[in-house]
């Protein structure tokens, strides 16, 4: 019988459960190409407790309350960044990435934010494909904040190939709050 999963905002004793999440969800990953370096590393136990007391991360938690995975939300000057979604791949291609997404999308139009941005890979299926689905667009160079463009920059210098990565955009329409 399938779980009854739920989301809902992290609390501190789900943390130490979220760096294995991200290093499961992150050896998808291998067959890609994605340097080694980068399927090791985690956002780390203080980014995570930071964005847990302001609110930003979300959990897919099992009926005993075990997380199984996580949406990580980085507020940005061009405002919320989904800057991670990991789902424990036992638990995957069940719908939680989507209502992480979801439950993000849903408190930034709470919120008053007008969109959420994200960066990604462009061919992958679950990546940009899958965040287009949900109504995410690439945005062109030209329509991208100077700190997105930089946080592309950034990864290059880390071994991402731009030319692989889509910087996209979720707009929220305020008849949907």
């Amino acid at each position: 019988m399938e779980p009854d999963y739920f989301i809902a905002p992290a609390q501190p004793e789900h943390l130490p459960y979220l760096d294995a999440i991200e290093l499961a969800a992150a050896q998808q990953f291998a067959p890609w190409g994605i340097p080694e370096h980068l399927l090791n590393t985690t956002v780390g136990l203080e980014d995570l407790q930071h964005a847990q007391a302001a609110g930003l991360l979300w959990v897919a938690l099992l009926p005993a309350g075990e997380p199984v995975g996580f949406a990580l939300v980085k507020l940005l000057a061009v405002g919320p960044y989904l800057a991670e979604v990991d789902v424990q791949p036992a638990h995957g291609r069940r719908g939680l990435g989507r209502r992480l997404v979801a439950a993000v999308c849903d408190w930034a139009a709470v919120a008053g934010h007008a969109a959420v941005t994200l960066i990604t890979f462009r061919d992958i299926p679950w990546n940009a494909p899958f965040y287009a689905r949900l109504g995410f667009r690439v945005l062109d160079p030209a329509e991208r904040a100077p700190e997105l463009t930089e946080r592309v920059r950034r990864e290059a210098a880390h071994g991402l190939d731009p030319a692989q990565r889509v910087v996209m955009r979720y707009d929220i329409h305020p008849e949907s709050v």
